[in-house]
């Protein structure tokens, strides 16, 4: 197609290249996803991304009026589409998914799809979601929680530049912003929420009320990206969402010393009600020589009280492997949205690199198996060694 294009005269050219990228565009939405080979008997990878920066309309890039762009240029380019809140809204596996433009600003699209695995398509138009007070200049990272007052709750990260280094264009302030609706369509912007540690990402709104009151789980934190003395997943209690505000933040789930969430970590998703608790998915950061590395682990929490862990199994659930690895951020996989059907059957919503979306599937007995029987970490090697030799043992004469 390239070399046919480059070498067409202007009156077949534009004509051309529209019905070769739609064709390309077709080919792409219908593809079908198969699962890869193996698995680990936790989860199910499957073997394309779910969205990319491809997936998005070609009406949101292109301007299909031949006076206009006689050489059907892209306009508008879209660098990404990722980390995605998830729910499941009017029987489709529904995500709002993070789109990233060329220029780095990002905003958020419903896609839908009927199976979860392939065929998202999105909606003809973006979310246009109203302005705080204080304008936001990027948004991004939202996570979806049906709430039983009634509301489909947004909370994602609002980021502004921070004034107070002016001559740093750098220097940013995340906050987190918080929006309502029913449909997906019309979104009530509420004030930002308010706590006493400085910066806040990775807020996720409890689907239930706890004591009569709105429960978050929280990521204080001291800088834009370091958090400092800050980080670890908090939990606090607040009166109302329409002026969400949380006198007291407790750290529930620390960042530790040699573990994958060394450097810090937050929240993914708003948790699922199971039988043995509530079942939560979250991201550990840690150091190493080639920069930070992202990755995905659970834990479960009581059913009466939602801030106590009960279980945590060691180490990750999901890393990143393969292409995952390649991206605007590499080495990270990132999730804030999961969704469950009537099966109990769980798709899990993850960005890889900061670039794509992809999904791996499970299901609710399988994950709370994996976190009620897989051992905690004990914090050394000789902790670690111990299990593998407990193991063995275990199987002995089983092969």
């Amino acid at each position: 197609m390239r070399t046919r294009a480059l070498f067409m005269n202007e009156k077949t050219l534009f004509h051309a290249r529209v019905k070769d990228i739609k064709a390309h565009h077709e080919t792409l939405l219908s593809a079908v996803n198969q699962p890869t080979q193996l698995s680990n008997g936790i989860f199910q990878r499957w073997q394309n991304p779910v969205l990319t920066a491809a997936h998005t309309p070609l009406t949101w890039r292109y301007d299909f009026d031949e006076s206009r762009n006689p050489y059907f240029m892209e306009r508008i380019g879209i660098n990404a589409t990722l980390n995605a809140g998830a729910i499941y809204f009017n029987g489709k596996y529904t995500v709002v998914a993070r789109v990233e433009g060329n220029d780095r600003k990002s905003f958020f699209a419903v896609a839908q799809s009927d199976n979860g695995v392939d065929g998202f398509t999105f909606w003809s138009r973006p979310i246009n979601m109203p302005d705080a007070e204080v304008p936001d200049t990027n948004i991004y990272d939202m996570r979806l929680t049906r709430h039983e007052d009634g509301y489909i709750y947004g909370l994602f990260c609002t980021e502004r530049k921070d004034d107070t280094q002016p001559d740093d264009a750098s220097a940013a302030v995340a906050q987190c912003g918080i929006a309502r609706t029913k449909d997906l369509v019309d979104w009530q912007r509420l004030p930002d929420l308010v706590t006493y540690s400085g910066q806040q990402r990775n807020v996720v709104l409890h689907p239930e009320f706890v004591e009569g009151k709105y429960a978050l789980y929280t990521r204080p934190q001291d800088g834009f990206i370091s958090v400092g003395g800050g980080g670890g997943i908090g939990w606090g209690l607040c009166d109302s969402m329409e002026s969400a505000k949380i006198e007291q933040e407790t750290i529930i789930d620390h960042k530790v010393y040699h573990t994958i969430s060394e450097v810090k970590n937050g929240q993914g998703p708003a948790p699922i009600k199971t039988e043995s608790g509530w079942l939560h998915l979250a991201h550990g950061v840690r150091n190493t020589a080639a920069g930070l590395r992202y990755v995905l682990y659970m834990f479960i929490t009581d059913l009466q009280q939602p801030w106590v862990i009960t279980h945590k199994p060691a180490g990750y659930l999901l890393a990143p492997e393969g292409d995952e690895r390649v991206g605007d951020v590499s080495n990270v996989v990132f999730s804030n949205g999961w969704v469950v059907n009537k099966s109990e059957q769980v798709f899990i919503y993850y960005g890889s690199s900061d670039t794509r979306l992809h999904v791996a599937t499970s299901t609710i007995a399988q994950l709370v198996d994996y976190c009620l029987n897989t051992q905690q970490d004990g914090l050394s090697t000789h902790s670690s060694v111990q299990a593998i030799y407990d193991l063995a043992a275990a199987n002995e004469g089983a092969l």
